[in-house]
């Protein structure tokens, strides 16, 4: 039995174990250390003090974010055991222990090790073994990476361009190392996760690293934010709260980052092209790059992203190497009839479910004909059950045609849809608040929306759209927001679902509806609401009625 200390240190504590990844965002309170996804086996339990063993972890870039505040909150885990690959919360724990003097262990063991300790009671740790119920695996330290480094990196690395380019160069390289690259990529752009106020640590790493000098060398945009950042006094947010969350996007953009403040930058005119490496952050826009755009990027954790666009560079390692795109499981989809929208957020639900780990090719969808936002939402549900980057959809993927198809083989049945149907549906029919816009919606999906507002929504019913700037731009341009408006709907820039809290989200709404696969899923965690999911044309007639539809879509019954 062997392992590798990734992050090395001392510790002990009790095992909490579990065989299914977790998403630190939306899934652990960093003010309590409890668990809070309503779909995860360890729902309720609190990580702090105790020796945590998964696979792996999976869902968004902000856990990196989570985890540090843990770890500054005093209420982290007392270190971390994988059995696969892991970035997120392990440079979450980087940064804790370079920056902060906070240090996490992580470790990744061999199969049998994993067995033995996801079995077990109480774990001690040591710098080069941990000791399980007695039993002793060895423990070998992170080889140091050897990469071919330009000049210009090792002026970096050496303090040369200042002391933050060194920090970011520093943390590049050990991430270099736990991926076991061997060289460095030149990325053209980078996108920013980390300018959500989920946490204090997200302040208070941004604004570090901006008083020590830190600025993008590549253009990069800002991901959405906490506040509309032009409105939030006058819609009543706390100005302790406002304050905070502008005062994080601010230092990001002293950084030199674009405040684009959007969850698809896809939808912005500078999404990039097919092969073009990119370095950007946030788990949907991560993946719909990859799998949409056929752009290359990483799922880079927070943090790791401001360090790419200050250098420029990222390890050469995952899916910006062209045979690490090929996908590892195909699912067949056995296509129900006169389906609606709902289906493809629901078929990346399902799809992550099944490749929690690993890139899966969808087949069986070939005569469908997807829409932008239809991929777009099925990215964005992905990314909540899965870790992997991208996935490919056989007849509508870029390069879906570009590799043999996986040996491996599951099927996804009508039976299978009406359980994640189930699964996404359990709250109340009675609804207050419909939400729409998790991603930001694009121009075409506010389009879709409009043509659906027949009328006004119900009196008790508040119904919400964020969007990216740009789109407000363009709706309010060709008369869409008018629209949106005089149904009743509210449009907020800058903010997104998985950031709005009271007073943006309703303190009176006590259940929701979206169509969002992604927002259904951490809604529970995140808003304390109970939630149910469906079509847009279902959400637009549940916001004229209050009343969402009593049972499956007709496309899902036997």
């Amino acid at each position: 039995m062997l392992g590798q200390s990734i992050i090395s240190g001392s510790t002990s504590g009790a095992i909490l174990a579990c065989g299914e990844g977790l998403s630190f965002w939306g899934g652990v309170d960093p003010v309590t250390g409890i668990v809070i996804d309503a779909h995860h086996p360890l729902c309720g339990q609190s990580l702090a003090g105790k020796v945590l063993v998964m696979p792996t972890t999976r869902g968004s870039c902000s856990g990196s974010g989570v985890m540090l505040d843990l770890a500054l909150n005093g209420i982290a885990p007392a270190a971390f055991v994988f059995a696969q690959a892991e970035d997120v919360v392990t440079l979450g724990a980087m940064i804790a222990g370079k920056m902060f003097d906070r240090p996490v262990p992580v470790l990744r063991l061999d199969a049998e090790a994993f067995a033995v300790a996801a079995a077990g009671r109480h774990a001690e740790l040591s710098h080069d073994a941990l000791s399980v119920d007695g039993i002793a695996i060895s423990l070998e330290p992170l080889a140091v990476a050897r990469l071919d480094l330009s000049a210009q990196d090792q002026a970096m690395l050496e303090g040369k361009d200042g002391p933050a380019r060194r920090i970011a160069m520093e943390v590049i390289c050990a991430m270099a190392a736990l991926q076991r690259a061997t060289a460095l990529v030149d990325v053209t752009q980078g996108h920013i996760d980390g300018c959500i106020l989920a946490n204090t640590a997200n302040l208070r790493f941004a604004e570090t690293m901006a008083e020590m000098g830190g600025r993008v060398r590549v253009p990069t945009t800002m991901n959405a934010i906490s506040v509309d950042h032009g409105n939030w006094r006058a819609q009543g947010v706390p100005p302790v709260f406002g304050l905070r969350a502008a005062r994080l996007a601010d230092a990001y953009v002293r950084m030199g980052a674009r405040p684009t403040f959007t969850c698809a930058p896809y939808l912005l005119e500078t999404a990039p092209e097919a092969g073009e490496n990119i370095g950007w952050s946030e788990s949907n826009a991560v993946i719909f790059a990859n799998t949409v755009l056929a752009a290359r990027t990483v799922k880079h954790p927070d943090y790791l992203d401001l360090f790419i666009a200050m250098t420029g560079r990222a390890p050469m390692s995952g899916v910006y190497v062209p045979a690490n795109r090929a996908p590892r499981l195909r699912i067949h989809v056995e296509l129900p009839q006169d389906h609606d929208d709902a289906l493809w957020p629901m078929l990346g639900y399902i799809a992550g479910q099944l490749a929690p780990n690993s890139i899966p090719l969808l087949t069986g969808l070939e005569a469908t004909k997807p829409s932008r936002d239809d991929l777009k939402a099925m990215c964005a549900a992905f990314g909540t059950t899965s870790a992997a980057p991208m996935l490919h959809v056989a007849g509508h993927t870029p390069e879906a045609a570009d590799f043999a198809e996986p040996a491996d083989l599951v099927t996804v049945t009508r039976a299978d849809l009406a359980q994640v149907w189930t699964e996404l549906n359990q709250g109340p029919r009675q609804i207050d608040l419909v939400a729409f816009g998790s991603p930001h919606f694009s121009l075409s999906e506010c389009h879709a929306l409009a043509d659906q507002a027949h009328g006004h929504r119900a009196p008790t019913i508040d119904v919400i759209v964020t969007v990216g700037q740009n789109v407000l731009r363009d709706a309010r341009d060709d008369g869409t927001l008018a629209k949106l408006e005089a149904f009743g709907a509210r449009i907020f820039p800058d903010i997104c679902w998985c950031s709005i809290t009271e007073p943006l989200m309703p303190p009176q709404a006590r259940s929701l509806m979206t169509n969002s696969g992604k927002y259904a899923h951490y809604a529970p965690g995140l808003s304390g609401r109970e939630v149910r999911f469906g079509s847009l044309a279902d959400c637009a007639e549940t916001a004229r009625t209050g009343v969402a539809p009593a049972s499956l879509p007709a496309w899902l019954e036997g």
